[in-house]
């Protein structure tokens, strides 16, 4: 590590720049990223989803968000970086960093790839003020890492219409609909979970998330697909060619710089990169906004709906039967956190059109829960005993759905802390869960309700309450999110379709943190004189650790919703248990008085 930072400070010098802005992200301003792309990682040790490195003459660090703070003080030890806490995540706080430490008419050096158009307007409009220059100075990376992963070229896979509900021809007719709407004659795509949606493909490049590497331009009579073409079998090529044109991955910039003059492009401005559009002809107009095909993949049709409601049963089957497995075997042989987290997927694995992990496993004991994105790691993860509190965070892939789901579990009898704490984030689940709003209403504007009963004991919590949930696609979609700040401040307000996480929780470094999530569906409640009201449909299914409620602390309101959602747990779980683990379930789900 300190080899690399060495060697990029030659660069600054060399180059004549003040500073070099490494983004953890890749072409597709993509949160998981190939192994490629995993710069960060490679030059400081920081493992996390979400930071960008800062790197001048005298200086270097990592700036990330409260989710990752614990983790990145502990991994960024010994290696010449500094963590800069974030005080709004998903804020580009560096920008000013840079703009107030560097001399006039200064030079900042980027890899264009990697910054979204957007990102990089924002920091050419900061860095005027002193006259910053912004250089593209490529990829500095490969030569100083001689063993980089390649770049993948796993095969893709159609995603059969049975489960995706829409032909890639009817989801482009309705494309086209939109682009007539905004006089587009292009629409250019990124976003990887955009085309793979937009053409029910699915590909393995990337860990956890479905998608293949690949760009898309789409016009008013035809589509092209930018992918690499040892990805694409004869078969495949075949049923994608009766929509789309094949071409190579690299061609993409060559297309957009043959777009005329005079003609028009739509492209999503946070989502594309500025290398890619940098070849667009200044003659063509830019329409711009969210991805016209954002929206639309957001809101569920029926088929997708009616396989979300069936996944989280299959799933909640592969829950129930870990929790089993661990109440009957903890404190009778060693298990840690790798070990639980593989023993999940293991029972997971089991259920019909399993795919794997929809992110990497959150386990964490005692005080690794209190690290929100904790990773345990097999060299240095805690062993459970039966004392104190696990958190578990996990998801599943299926052909049919995505899942994530959070579960708190007491391993002995909790402390009175300890259930006041789980009791509150009960009562914030519970909040968001009963939400009645009308229609237009945005995640931010629902999101105090599960901070309410926190505040009033002075707890909070750092991180978002909710995110959109992908249907065999990313775990963390847009465009809704239930966010305060920043990281609830897109415009999209909650609708009918939508599939969203509830994820209230506390932290307590070095003792514990608790974490309760389930996923929610947007539905239609009643429609009044005052308009149209929605509501959510809670579809994950398993047992809420009924030892870590106190129930004095819950009203007549919250412990019916909870009995009523432990009686549907109950109902659509016990029909596929065998007669122990029916036992057990019943036991789990019994009614609070």
């Amino acid at each position: 590590m300190q080899q690399s930072l060495e060697a990029l400070k030659r660069q600054l010098s060399d180059r004549g720049l003040f500073a070099l802005i490494i983004p953890n992200t890749d072409p597709h301003q993509s949160e998981y990223i190939a192994d490629y792309w995993r710069v960060m990682k490679f030059l400081t040790g920081f493992s996390g989803s979400t930071g960008n490195v800062v790197i001048s003459s005298d200086f270097a660090g990592v700036w990330t968000d409260s989710r990752y703070f614990l983790q990145a003080e502990s991994q960024l030890k010994g290696s010449g970086y500094e963590l800069v806490k974030l005080k709004i995540p998903h804020t580009p706080e560096y920008i000013d960093w840079i703009t107030e430490k560097a001399p006039e008419h200064a030079k900042v050096g980027i890899d264009a790839r990697l910054f979204s158009l957007a990102l990089y307007r924002r920091m050419e409009k900061r860095f005027a003020k002193k006259g910053i220059e912004i250089v593209d100075v490529g990829d500095l990376i490969s030569d100083l890492w001689p063993a980089r992963p390649e770049i993948p070229l796993t095969p893709i896979f159609i995603h059969d219409q049975s489960f995706a509900g829409k032909s890639r021809a009817s989801k482009l007719r309705e494309l086209r609909e939109e682009m007539k709407a905004k006089a587009a004659d292009y629409t250019f795509i990124s976003s990887l979970d955009d085309i793979a949606w937009l053409y029910n493909i699915r590909g393995n490049d990337v860990d956890y998330n479905p998608t293949p590497l690949c760009f898309s331009l789409i016009g008013l009579t035809e589509a092209t697909l930018y992918i690499n073409p040892s990805k694409v079998s004869d078969d495949i090529t075949e049923i994608l060619e009766q929509d789309v044109k094949l071409r190579p991955y690299e061609e993409i910039s060559d297309s957009l710089a043959k777009i005329e003059g005079g003609q028009s492009l739509f492209l999503d401005p946070g989502k594309s990169n500025k290398a890619a559009l940098s070849s667009i002809s200044n003659e063509v107009k830019l329409l711009e906004g969210m991805n016209l095909t954002t929206l639309p993949k957001a809101l569920k049709n029926e088929t997708e709906i009616s396989h979300i409601r069936e996944v989280m049963i299959k799933d909640g089957i592969a829950m129930c039967k870990f929790l089993m497995w661990l109440e009957s075997h903890i404190g009778k042989e060693k298990i840690t956190e790798v070990s639980a987290a593989e023993k999940l997927e293991a029972f997971r694995a089991e259920q019909p059109n399993f795919k794997g992990p929809s992110f990497g496993t959150i386990a964490g004991y005692k005080g690794n829960g209190a690290i929100v994105h904790y990773s345990a790691e097999e060299s240095s993860c805690a062993e459970l005993h039966a004392d104190g509190i696990f958190l578990l965070d996990s998801g599943g892939q299926y052909l049919d759905g995505t899942t994530d789901i959070t579960r708190t579990l007491a391993l002995s009898e909790p402390k009175e802390n300890e259930r006041r704490d789980f009791t509150l984030v009960l009562k914030g689940h519970i909040g968001i869960a009963t939400a009645v709003f009308p229609a237009g209403t945005r995640g931010q504007q629902i999101e105090a309700s599960a901070r309410r009963a926190l505040w009033k004991y002075g707890l909070n919590y750092g991180h978002g309450t909710g995110h959109g949930v992908g249907f065999f696609l990313n775990v963390h979609e847009g465009p809704q999110t239930m966010g305060s700040g920043a990281s609830g401040a897109q415009g999209t307000p909650m609708m009918p379709g939508m599939l969203t996480s509830n994820e209230p929780g506390i932290y307590h470094s070095g003792k514990y943190g608790i974490r309760i999530e389930n996923l929610i569906l947007c539905v239609e409640d009643q429609e009044t004189e005052f308009g149209q009201f929605l509501k959510f449909e809670t579809v994950t299914l398993c047992p809420i650790d009924l030892g870590l409620v106190d129930a004095d602390l819950l009203n007549r309101e919250e412990k019916d919703w909870l009995n009523s959602y432990h009686a549907e747990v109950y109902e659509k779980l016990a029909p596929r248990m065998n007669e122990s683990e029916k036992a057990w379930l019943k036991e789990r789900t019994q009614a609070l008085s």
